[in-house]
């Protein structure tokens, strides 16, 4: 399947990039004319993904962080974050609602989250070499002035 548009992103795992990553992938999904409610669904799964590449991926030092947002046809969004950090040992535990690697701070909810606002979501990783997140959602088509 060929996208119909993309756009590529890359920052620094600093925490105020995560605000630019979740308001870049909302302005990018705009061209789908989502609901509020899809939009803030795709803002929160950003958010969470990204925020585990800051907190969890470069825990001591600053990294890289990439975003890759895809369009296909039939109004299909694919959202890519990845991270070359520290990598996930076991990411079946790490999907376990409620673990987390961080401190009592972080509630071990971030893939549970993403996987409750998405209609996929796929982690791929590499201890030593960095994580993978990959998320689809496909945005409801709505009625146009005139039925269309």
């Amino acid at each position: 399947m060929k996208p119909v548009n993309t756009a590529t992103i890359e920052f620094l795992s600093r925490s105020a990039n995560e605000g630019f990553a979740r308001t870049a992938a909302a302005c990018f999904a705009a061209q789908l004319d989502p609901t509020l409610d899809e939009i803030t669904d795709i803002k929160t799964a950003v958010s969470e993904a990204v925020t585990n590449a800051i907190v969890h991926a470069y825990p001591d030092r600053l990294g890289r962080v990439k975003l890759k947002l895809r369009l296909f046809e039939d109004s299909l969004l694919e959202i890519t974050v990845q991270d070359w950090g520290v990598g996930i040992a076991d990411v079946a535990q790490a999907r376990t609602p409620l673990f987390t690697t961080g401190n009592e701070e972080r509630s071990g909810m971030g893939f549970t989250i993403m996987e409750s606002f998405m209609d996929t979501l796929r982690v791929r990783s590499t201890p030593g070499k960095g994580t993978t997140v990959t998320m689809r959602r496909r945005i409801a088509r709505r009625l146009t002035a005139g039925g269309k």
